[in-house]
């Protein structure tokens, strides 16, 4: 059909410039003013954070007092749901695929920046939130912004814009339909499952645990989480392990391939470092969601009364999804040497590659199984990271794990994000809104898992572009509110103070 082929364009058009390098420019720049106002917060102070975290594992992490709905970790737990998702495990490997091994460094420098705008979202949260008519807490970038800065029709338009927005991308977009559809084809690819039957199986365990609202959520979550990281943990430090011998190697490829454009040996990538770096600044943003806004809502929730205290905890979700999760990902596709086999490339496996075939011989055996060529465009997306396990864990092992660990990802960002749209919608209808909106957000899981062809097309798009109309809001926000952070985080820590 013709109209839905200038549909789908223009689709592609409208994510493209919104994801443009204006908007990269604008999340590193707010991350780096925050960093500066921070004084560095996430170096200062990430070892008080990561306790914060150890202690709230233990339940040592609030006092019965404090005003909330949920723990401090629970709401940790809550976002990094919704955070840790199949952009640790695709997004990661398509940023290598069309990018080149070097992409990943961007994706580190734009999380240790994410890192202060995760805190200041955290901090800005629990500031700003408010009691809603049932006795919940909300709070987000939309009360932050409507309260934080001056009253006006300026703050309550961007306050709108940014609810909105986020209700329209956990409805229709990655944090909902785009979610349960890549979960329905992995599980029809690998154990070929039917998308009716993954998509109803999908759809029932969503609402046993949306319905019951945040603290349902919350204590999902607060289980879940830490358990699919170590899983995939496990099966990503098998193959890191088995190749232990070159991790320097790796990091001279990885290194090489960001700051030249080339890889150990001389060897050419075929990608520029241009493109490196906005792949893997775009790509992290996206993955641990610094700048969006989203975790500033499951913080709200949260029981407490210190606001730097949330922000402390809030930022280590940027570290555990960029720093540990995305570098596992990373470093089993560069050391088991399936880079070489993306489109980045574009050199012959038996040309000058040398060194490179030293990294990694299996991958040689592994080009001539699957009658590799170049031609035909590479390895990209789930397909490298199942690869990657692959070389190392046999009779499919690897694909396996991928899929699981895929399945348990997207269900866990499908009740974060399920809990980011009602907060969105309660602020721009009030509370009377949930009910239907969670009946709503479950049956457009089901017609997410079964969309085909340019439909799915347009929702990615959609979803990507409702993502970077919500971040446009918040940094604005972030940047007006910048001095307020700086101001009461330089009090908290005042004389050597610690938060624990």
């Amino acid at each position: 059909m013709e109209w839905m082929e200038k549909l789908l364009s223009l689709s592609f058009q409208v994510r493209d410039f919104m994801w443009g390098n204006w908007m990269v420019a604008l999340l590193v720049i707010t991350g780096i003013v925050l960093t500066v106002v921070t004084r560095m917060i996430q170096i200062r102070r990430l070892g008080n954070a990561l306790k914060l975290v150890f202690l709230g594992a233990r339940g040592k992490d609030y006092s019965k007092e404090d005003e909330g709905d949920i723990s401090p970790f629970a709401a940790l737990m809550t976002a990094l749901a919704a955070t840790v998702g199949n952009g640790n495990i695709a997004g990661v490997a398509t940023a290598i695929a069309t990018g080149g091994p070097g992409a990943p460094v961007w994706m580190w420098i734009s999380g240790f920046f994410g890192m202060a705008t995760k805190y200041a979202e955290g901090f800005l949260g629990v500031k700003f939130r408010k009691v809603a008519e049932d006795g919940t807490m909300a709070g987000g970038p939309m009360y932050y912004i409507r309260y934080g800065l001056k009253e006006g029709r300026f703050s309550k338009f961007l306050a709108a814009l940014f609810a909105v927005c986020g209700a329209f991308a956990a409805l229709f977009g990655t944090g909902n339909m785009a979610q349960s559809n890549s979960m329905a084809l992995a599980f029809k690819s690998q154990f070929g499952v039917p998308p009716l039957l993954s998509g109803a199986i999908l759809t029932i365990m969503v609402g046993l645990v949306v319905i019951g609202g945040i603290k349902r959520i919350g204590a999902v979550a607060e289980r879940l989480v830490p358990t699919m990281i170590a899983f995939y943990f496990l099966g990503a430090i098998t193959v890191i392990l088995v190749n232990v011998a070159h991790i320097l190697e790796a990091f001279e490829i990885i290194f090489a391939s960001a700051f030249t454009g080339k890889a150990l040996g001389g060897a050419l990538i075929g990608t520029s470092v241009q493109k490196a770096i906005s792949l893997g600044v775009s790509r992290g943003v996206l993955s641990n969601e610094s700048g969006l806004g989203s975790a500033a809502i499951a913080q709200s929730a949260s029981k407490s009364s210190d606001p730097a205290k949330n922000g402390l905890i809030a930022m280590t979700g940027t570290f555990i999804d960029t720093i540990v999760v995305n570098t596992m990902t990373t470093l089993t596709i560069v050391l088991s040497g399936m880079w070489m086999l993306t489109p980045a490339v574009g050199v012959d496996l038996n040309g000058a590659n040398v060194n490179l075939q030293n990294l990694s011989p299996q991958v040689v055996d592994f080009a001539s199984q699957v009658g590799y060529n170049l031609q035909n465009g590479g390895l990209s997306s789930t397909a490298l990271t199942s690869a990657a396990f692959n070389t190392v864990l046999p009779f499919g092992i690897g694909g396996t794990i991928i899929a699981i660990a895929s399945f348990l990802f997207g269900y866990t960002t499908l009740i974060g994000w399920a809990y980011y749209g009602e907060q969105c919608l309660e602020y721009i209808a009030g509370v009377k809104i949930k009910k239907p909106y969670r009946l709503i957000y479950i049956s457009l899981l089901f017609i997410g898992a079964n969309l085909q062809g340019q439909y799915l097309d347009i929702v990615w798009n959609v979803g990507d572009t409702a993502n970077a109309l919500m971040a446009f809001p918040n940094l604005i926000g972030l940047l007006f509110l910048a001095g307020v952070v700086a101001k009461i985080t330089s009090d908290s820590f005042s004389g050597g103070k610690r938060i624990y």
